[in-house]
């Protein structure tokens, strides 16, 4: 069982096929990965299990469900599970760890 993950690492590397975001850590339900969104937009459909977002640079705009709010490193964002989000007016540098947990169709 792996029990670290570090920017560095998660900044080099590759993006599997078809995927945005690296895997980096999984277990049970769990699954950590790395984001930084394209520059010409962030594509993100919903997801089927809840997740938390932690913003590790740059700064945007979190939109959830009708809903817009800054973001800036150090800040957790929730989505859950099958909600519209998205990242929007984001800098050049904007990452992001994402944490995907719980249920398929997310917790009750």
């Amino acid at each position: 069982m792996r029990i670290r993950a570090t920017v560095a690492e998660a900044r080099g590397a590759p993006l599997p096929e078809g995927r945005l975001s690296p895997l980096l850590m999984a277990h049970a339900s769990m699954t950590l990965r790395y984001y930084a969104p394209p520059a010409d937009g962030d594509p993100q459909q919903p997801h089927n299990q809840d997740e938390l977002y932690i913003v590790e640079r740059g700064s945007g705009t979190f939109f959830m469900a009708g809903e817009r709010v800054a973001c800036e490193p150090g800040d957790v964002l929730f989505a859950p599970a099958a909600a519209e989000h998205r990242f929007q007016d984001y800098s050049d540098d904007f990452a992001l760890w994402v944490v995907f947990y719980g249920p398929e169709g997310g917790e009750a």
